[in-house]
């Protein structure tokens, strides 16, 4: 069984590879030969909870999370975020991810001057932020970041 499928995805693999390779041709005058257009773009953070504080991390961003992300949204400052939950793969893996959308990478240019004042008004002082993520450090750990384009396929 397990070699059947073995080589049904190799023969996937060597149609999908002879495809690709024949897509070639001149790019039109002025503009991309990339095979997609540039869509939007996401900043997106890997978050491992600690054992037992899924519900109290995920209680946490119902707060200030929501509350400033809801607030830039209607700025105009993101077009949308959202966060996906699931099983980490491994002890080191994570489970939460926080994605915000932008428009484009231009978008994140005066990013702080931008959202700063958001932050003040809806959560505190930079002393009340400060607090917060030391008491959101014993619930979570940040496993990393990354900055993303969407794309559409041609």
């Amino acid at each position: 069984m397990k070699t059947i499928r073995l080589i049904t995805v190799v023969c996937f693999l060597v149609v999908l590879a002879t495809v690709c390779s024949a897509q070639t041709g001149a790019a039109p005058s002025g503009g991309s030969s990339a095979p997609y257009a540039e869509g939007p773009v996401w900043d997106i953070t890997f978050v491992r909870a600690k054992a037992g504080m899924g519900d109290d991390y995920l209680k946490n961003l119902a707060n200030a999370y929501k509350a400033t992300s809801e607030e830039a949204k209607k700025q105009g400052i993101i077009m949308d975020y959202k966060i996906l939950l699931g099983d980490a793969s491994n002890k080191d893996d994570f489970n939460i991810m926080l994605m915000v959308q932008y428009k484009n990478m231009a978008a994140f240019d005066g990013l702080r001057e931008k959202t700063d004042p958001i932050a003040r008004k809806l959560i505190g002082t930079e002393d009340v932020m400060r607090q917060a993520a030391v008491k959101r450090m014993e619930i979570r750990e940040i496993l990393g970041t990354k900055t993303m384009r969407e794309v559409t396929l041609k």
